[in-house]
């Protein structure tokens, strides 16, 4: 009974595939590709040069440049640890951005050690709810913990120092 099936389907495939060549439809270049035109005359065409950036498109680009030049703060190294840990949800920098766009975690760059390693511990303990901040944290060790506090913390540092 399946093969009977399967041989019908088949040949209901074939058939089908069959029509559908005989037609010359789109996919074929038949009388549908034609009222789109070809390539060649798409190609040839001169384009129309850029319009004038206005002073706001300007002046944006210029921020963008400053901010570029002067904060840069991800040419510095950071752990190995940090980043398999937290640099997809806080930025490889801690700034809670990644290519212009933020990211899941809250910005971490310029944070004190002290505050940062107890808010680590809180999220640990589950007094800070977060299930993900649990979940990174639940087999890491108090040492670990301050490790990753006291680099976070050193981040303005490094920066200033790459910076100079």
């Amino acid at each position: 009974m399946k093969n009977t099936i399967v041989g019908i389907i088949t040949i209901l495939t074939f058939a089908l595939m069959a029509w559908v060549a005989s037609k010359g439809g789109a996919y074929h270049g038949g009388d549908h590709a034609k009222g789109i035109g070809s390539f060649a005359d798409a190609t040839t065409t001169t384009q129309a040069a850029p319009a004038e950036k206005s002073d706001e498109e300007k002046e944006a680009e210029q921020i963008k440049a400053l901010k570029e030049k002067a904060g840069n703060i991800g040419n510095f190294k950071v752990s190995d640890a940090y980043k398999s840990k937290c640099a997809a949800c806080h930025g490889a920098n801690g700034s809670g951005e990644q290519d212009g766009r933020k990211l899941m975690g809250p910005k971490l760059y310029g944070q004190n050690a002290d505050k940062l390693y107890q808010d680590l511990i809180d999220f640990k303990a589950n007094r800070k709810e977060n299930v993900i901040m649990r979940g990174l944290l639940i087999n890491t060790s108090e040492e670990e913990l301050r490790k990753f506090a006291d680099e976070i913390g050193e981040f303005p540092a490094r920066a200033a120092e790459v910076n100079k």
